[in-house]
């Protein structure tokens, strides 16, 4: 059990400490609450702070069910389990690629991404269930030439492990539980993270 985002941050940071003070180390958070973790990550192990931008496909109708994902290339990643073929999943993906469209150019406020090749890219997130918008995220740092890929989280719920170790080298995590009903059952505190507080945690350790 963590107390909040910040404490998570600290304890992953201990599993993380031989990346400290690379110059080819950039960490990715997955916003919001990855940027609030890795914000922590960045203080402890002095190593920079970006941002990889994904978002969830909505399923018709019940929009938190999870169909596909879409990252900062408008890429789509699908859900095998949901049943859509890709075509289908372009069609639904249009609001999902506008929010990724739009929370890059917030987060970033203009400037541009940071240069991935031959960087080992560490992507935190505050917590993983199905692992798919991870694995979007994932997809995306590969795509842009990280020499090594990390997927690092608090908690990473067992069953998913195996799919985002299709595009990570590594998956780092405190906790692998094999029964996961949502993340913020293994935090005290887990309010939602505010735009201002990723905005803020990206001014303070972020690139510049």
């Amino acid at each position: 059990m963590f107390r909040d985002r910040h404490d998570a941050g600290r304890r992953l940071a201990e599993l993380l400490g031989g990346h400290a003070r690379r110059d080819d180390v950039i960490l990715l958070g997955i916003p919001r609450g990855g940027v609030v973790v890795g914000g922590e990550i960045a203080r402890l192990l002095d190593l920079p702070l970006d941002v990889v931008v994904a978002s969830k496909i909505g399923a018709p109708g019940n929009p938190e069910y999870a169909v596909g994902a879409v990252d900062a290339d408008g890429r789509v990643t699908p859900n095998p389990a949901a049943g859509y073929e890709i075509s289908e999943l372009e069609r639904l993906a249009r609001g999902a690629r506008e929010r990724v469209s739009a929370r890059v150019d917030l987060y970033r406020g203009g400037r541009i991404q940071p240069e991935l090749a031959g960087m080992t890219a560490i992507v935190v997130d505050d917590g993983i269930a199905t692992g798919l918008t991870a694995l979007a995220a994932l997809r995306y740092v590969r795509s842009h030439g990280a020499a090594r890929v990390i997927l690092a989280a608090p908690v990473i719920a067992a069953g998913a492990v195996k799919e985002v170790s299709l595009f990570a080298d590594e998956v780092v995590a405190v906790e692998r539980p094999k029964i996961f009903y949502a993340v913020g059952q293994f935090y005290r505190e887990f309010g939602q993270t505010s735009d201002d507080e990723v905005l803020d945690t990206l001014e303070e350790y972020g690139l510049t």
